[in-house]
């Protein structure tokens, strides 16, 4: 059992994303030098020249996508009000806990992370990757960048994968219910789970991924009791390879087909409003979506620093230390 007099220090981890225009590209070159999203026979000597390659192609790609949310990425602004939040939660609890944030892309980088974690002499440590769902292209990643950085001999406690805890879910029906309400009760609204998604290779290989999406999306419907239709889809494919399929462009011009002319769009795998939601969701789907025929197109907000979410993860980390129910329950339990 934990001991909550001890220092916890909790790391949230995030992909990050470019904070000014000019950093989209280094961000990209960042994200696909990254050996667990790029890896192929002698990728040692082809990896750099073949991320430079890819992150300059792709940059002027998404770049419209950045300035259609303000230039940069939101998500260090999103992520530090998460980490804000968990830390005064845990410490109303009972714990005393710091939250650090660490971006495996751009800053704050985990290197940044680890400086801070140190400085703050924490006795122990909770990863929390804020990816519900396991990916060895999200969380595996991550979790690789820590390790290789940080072999300090102290306890440390992982969170692997949250998508099944019923607070995370509770916040997301939350989410979908207030976009919901947003259309007239007359209307019939077909619900449109988009997910981040991953190469068709990385899933060949045992990745999960695919099947906890697939899972949320079944535990969502049960959880939320709503009648409506409702499909998953992916967005944000790079390159010429096979990703998981179909994409959001293709659900979009589905519907349109079907004749359905209310959408409610739910980003399934992120906890931040970010450029993917902001910028390829909430603007170029939505356009899309009314060249199309698709009279009432909203998305879900991001959970962000949703109360409760803030109460799940505080739940996970919690759980994680041998607490239970909370530091809180624990110690009068004790008394």
């Amino acid at each position: 059992m934990a001991n909550p007099t001890r220092r916890v220090g909790v790391v949230l981890f995030q992909l990050g994303g470019p904070d000014t225009p000019g950093a989209i590209e280094p961000f990209l070159f960042n994200l696909f030098c990254d050996p667990d999203i790029i890896d192929f026979p002698f990728a040692r000597i082809g990896r750099r020249p073949l991320a430079k390659l890819i992150s300059t192609t792709r940059a002027k790609k998404v770049q419209h996508h950045y300035q259609a949310i303000g230039g940069a990425s939101p998500i260090r602004r999103f992520t530090e009000r998460q980490a804000s939040a968990l830390q005064d939660k845990l410490v109303a609890d009972g714990l005393d806990a710091t939250c650090f944030v660490a971006m495996r892309y751009w800053h704050p980088f985990t290197a940044e992370a680890i400086e801070q974690f140190r400085a703050a002499e924490c006795d122990e440590v909770v990863l929390l990757p804020l990816y519900p769902q396991y990916s060895s292209t999200t969380t595996g990643s991550s979790l690789n960048e820590w390790r290789r950085l940080f072999q300090d001999d102290i306890p440390t406690h992982c969170i692997e994968t949250f998508y099944r805890h019923p607070r995370y879910l509770d916040a997301l029906v939350e989410r979908i219910d207030e976009a919901l309400a947003r259309f007239p009760e007359s209307r019939p609204v077909e619900i449109v789970f988009s997910a981040h998604s991953v190469p068709m290779a990385v899933i060949a290989k045992g990745d999960p991924y695919q099947r906890h999406i697939e899972e949320t999306v079944e535990l969502l419907m049960e959880r939320g009791g709503w009648p409506n239709g409702h499909r998953l889809c992916y967005q944000s494919k790079v390159g010429a390879s096979k990703w998981l399929q179909p994409s959001l462009h293709r659900a979009i011009r589905d519907l349109a087909a079907e004749r359905v002319s209310e959408v409610c769009v739910v980003p399934i795998a992120f906890v931040s409003d970010h450029v993917e939601t902001l910028g390829e969701i909430d603007h170029e789907a939505r356009q899309e979506s009314a060249a199309l025929g698709i009279k009432q197109f909203e998305m879900t907000a991001g959970l962000n620093d949703s109360p409760t979410f803030i109460a799940a993860l505080a739940e996970l980390v919690e759980n994680a230390l041998g607490l239970g129910q909370g530091v809180t329950d624990r110690l009068v339990a004790a008394d």
